[in-house]
């Protein structure tokens, strides 16, 4: 089952589901009946705007079917959740886990989309309590949330993000330990040229948390990218007029062919 919405240049972007899983993934829908590997993650591994993802040179390379599970929008709440995912992940060969954004998990201080994490649903009465002064009300997505309670009160922000970094760990740890496939854990830091998080995400993933969760994958790769606004990939994106903010702040085409490099040396010295 798939689908194809056209962006404003006339460029199709293809999503297709697969199995039991709740979640739309990048398309065409490809065969599941021989070995494949599963290259699983967000927007990144889904290829946003770029015509061949990494997913897709790593087949290349390999000559190994790899099929893209990349989701726009997902966590680790919708990656650990779905039941259908991780039936895939465990008929594959070897599963690739793109690790997901911080913020996007349902946590004892506010709860999230199921599916598209990126939303924010509603505060818990704890958050609410910890910062008295902000209105939930007008607020839609888990970013904007973050940022504005940073901007209220650094200090008590500190709590929430403390928060999404044990429950980080705790979901990608079982997330790994729920999967019998072999597992390579990519940890795709996409930086700004002045050495902060490019996409502006107030809780991003640290050394430590990467430390943590990486004991229960059979390798784990640490890649340094830019987006696609901060190197020479932009011109070669494909977006309409209306998408170049989006796609300035997305890795592009070069970034993609780095990926399936490091991951196909990998995966030949294993």
């Amino acid at each position: 089952m798939s689908y194809q919405p056209f962006a404003a240049n006339g460029v199709a972007e293809s999503f297709c589901r697969y199995g039991r899983s709740n979640l739309w993934y990048r398309g065409p829908q490809r065969s599941l009946d021989v070995p494949y590997v599963t290259c699983i993650g967000d927007q990144e591994t889904y290829g946003r705007f770029v015509e061949t993802p990494y997913a897709a040179g790593l087949e290349r390379i390999l000559s190994r079917r790899c099929i893209n599970l990349g989701s726009l929008f997902v966590g680790a709440e919708a990656l650990y959740r779905d039941e259908g995912l991780r039936e895939i992940a465990d008929s594959a060969e070897m599963c690739i886990l793109q690790l997901p954004s911080v913020a996007g998990q349902t946590n004892r201080f506010y709860r999230v989309h199921p599916r598209r994490n990126d939303r924010f649903v509603a505060p818990a009465q704890e958050l609410v309590d910890l910062f008295p002064e902000v209105d939930f009300t007008d607020i839609h997505f888990v970013r904007h949330l973050l940022n504005r309670l940073k901007f209220v009160s650094g200090t008590r922000f500190l709590t929430v993000a403390e928060e999404l970094r044990l429950k980080w760990v705790e979901i990608i740890g079982s997330f790994l330990r729920s999967v019998s496939t072999p597992v390579i854990l990519l940890w795709l830091d996409v930086q700004a040229e002045d050495g902060g998080q490019s996409l502006g995400d107030p809780v991003a993933i640290q050394p430590e948390m990467f430390d943590a969760v990486k004991s229960s994958s059979v390798q784990s790769l640490r890649v340094n990218l830019r987006t696609s606004g901060e190197s020479d990939d932009l011109e070669d994106v494909i977006f309409g007029t209306l998408q170049q903010p989006i796609a300035e702040h997305m890795i592009g085409p070069a970034a993609h062919r780095r990926i399936a490099e490091i991951l196909s040396r990998t995966i030949l010295d294993m």
